[in-house]
C-alpha cells in the first residue's frame, strides 16, 4: 500500500472510534443534561438528527471536493469535529448538546471525501479491493468505540466527548503533516447547485419499475437496522441495570460477529444459495435472533445472539449484489448513490419510530421492541419471494 492508503485508512479508523465513542453514554449524558429520566424520544431526536445532516451534506462535502480539493475539506470537517466535541463535552444545556450533535453529523460526512480519496488515488482494477479496506477499517474502528466509550463513560459521562475531540485533534494532524492532495481544485468552473441536490437519483430510480421492490427490501431491512443503535443501550440498562462499560462489549461483540460475517460468510452463501436465498436465509437468522432477544431475561443472551446476528448480515451484501443485475454497467454509479441515499433516509425516520414505540411500551415490555422490529421485517418476506435475479436491463432517464 502507497502512503497515502494507509493514512487516509488510518483517518477513516480513528474517525470511526469516535463516532462510536458516544454511543453506550449518550442516554446517560442526556439523563444529566435535561434533567428526565424519559430520554428515549429525546435519543431518537438525537440520532434522526445527527442522520439528517450525513444525508444533507454528504452530497455537499463531495462535490465542494470536486471544486476546491479533498484535502481542505478534509482538514476543515476534522477541525471542525474536534471543536464540536469539545464543546459537547461541557454543553451545560440541552439545546447546546443539540446543535452539537446536528454538528457532528455534519462533519461526519467526510466519509464521502474519504471515498472520492480513494477513488482518485487507486486504478479502476484496484478500487473494490480498497474500498474493502475502508469498510473493514470502519468496522474496526465502529468496534473499539463503543467499548472504549462504555469504559470511559463509567469513569465520567463526558469523558468519551474529550476523547473523540482528541481523536479528531490527532486525525486533523495526520492529515495535515501527512496526506497530499489528490485532486487539484476548479475553482474558476461553473458551479452547478442542482449537484447538491440528494434527491435527484431518487427520481430516476422510482422511475425503474424492476428496482422498486428491491429498494422497498432496502429501506425495510435498513430502516430495522437503525433499531439497535436506537434502543440497544436503553434496553440494556432497563431490562439488565447495564453499565455504559456492559453496554459497549456487547455493541463490540454485535459488531465484530457482524463484520466478520459479511467479510468472510457472504461470499460462499451467495455462490451456494444465489442472491435470494442468501437475503432470505440472512433474514431468516435475525429474525430469530430478534424473538429470542424479545422473551429473554438474561443480559448474557445479548452476546449469545450475536453469531445470530452476524449471519443475518450475509443479507444485506446478497441484496445490494441482487440490485445490480437490474441495472446496465454505465447506470452502477448512478444507483449506488440511490442506495446510499435509501440508508441516510432511513437513518433519519427509523430511530424517531423505534423511540417513540419503546417510549410506549418500556413501562410494561421493554423486550417487546424486538418483537416489533421482526414484525416489520416480515413485511419484506412477500417481496423476498417474489423477486428473481434477472438479465441487465437498459435503464431509461
Amino acid at each position: 500500500m502507497n502512503k497515502a492508503l494507509v493514512v487516509i485508512l488510518a483517518a477513516v479508523t480513528i474517525d470511526a472510534i469516535g463516532i462510536g465513542l458516544i454511543f453506550p453514554i449518550l442516554p446517560a449524558l442526556l439523563r444529566d443534561v435535561a434533567h428526565t429520566g424519559e430520554v428515549a424520544t429525546l435519543f431518537g431526536i438525537m440520532l434522526a438528527l445527527y442522520s439528517a445532516m450525513q444525508f444533507l451534506f454528504s452530497p455537499v462535502l463531495g462535490v465542494l471536493s470536486d471544486r476546491f480539493g479533498r484535502r481542505p475539506v478534509l482538514l476543515i470537517s476534522l477541525a471542525g469535529a474536534a471543536i464540536d466535541y469539545l464543546i459537547m463535552a461541557f454543553a451545560p444545556h440541552l439545546w447546546m448538546l443539540v446543535l452539537g450533535r446536528a454538528i457532528a453529523g455534519l462533519t461526519s460526512a467526510n466519509m464521502a471525501v474519504a471515498t472520492a480519496y480513494i477513488t482518485d488515488i487507486s486504478a479502476e482494477e484496484e478500487r473494490a479491493k480498497r474500498f474493502g479496506y475502508f469498510h473493514a477499517m470502519f468496522g474496526i474502528g465502529f468496534i473499539i468505540g463503543p467499548v472504549l466509550g462504555g469504559l470511559l463513560g463509567d469513569y465520567w459521562v463526558r469523558a468519551p466527548f474529550i476523547a473523540a475531540a482528541l481523536l479528531n485533534a490527532v486525525n486533523f494532524s495526520l492529515a495535515f503533516f501527512v496526506l497530499p492532495e489528490s485532486r487539484a481544485g476548479q475553482a474558476g468552473t461553473k458551479f452547478d447547485w442542482k449537484t447538491l441536490n440528494p434527491f435527484i437519483p431518487l427520481k430516476w430510480a422510482l422511475t425503474f419499475k424492476a428496482l422498486i421492490p428491491m429498494m422497498a427490501i432496502f429501506v425495510i431491512m435498513n430502516f430495522v437496522g437503525t433499531m439497535y443503535g436506537t434502543v440497544w443501550a436503553l434496553v440494556s440498562e432497563d431490562s439488565f441495570g447495564w453499565t455504559g462499560l456492559m453496554i459497549g462489549l456487547s455493541l463490540g461483540a454485535f459488531g465484530f460477529f457482524h463484520a466478520g460475517a459479511q467479510a468472510f460468510l457472504t461470499g460462499p452463501a451467495v455462490a451456494r444459495l444465489g442472491e435470494r436465498w442468501a437475503l432470505i436465509t440472512g433474514m431468516a437468522f435475525e429474525l430469530t435472533a430478534l424473538v429470542i432477544l424479545g422473551f429473554t431475561t438474561q443480559g448474557w443472551v445479548m452476546f449469545a445472539v450475536a453469531p445470530l446476528f452476524a449471519m443475518g448480515g450475509i443479507g444485506m451484501p446478497a441484496l445490494q449484489s441482487l440490485t445490480t443485475t437490474q441495472v446496465d454497467g454505465d447506470k452502477q454509479g448512478q444507483l449506488q448513490g440511490v442506495l446510499a441515499s435509501l440508508v441516510s433516509l432511513a437513518a433519519v425516520f427509523g430511530p424517531l419510530f423505534f423511540s417513540f414505540v419503546y417510549f410506549a411500551i418500556r413501562p410494561t415490555w421493554p423486550g417487546l421492541i424486538w418483537i416489533v422490529g421482526a414484525g416489520i421485517y416480515l413485511l419484506a418476506l412477500p417481496v423476498m419471494l417474489g423477486i428473481r435475479r434477472s438479465v441487465k436491463t437498459p435503464v431509461q432517464g
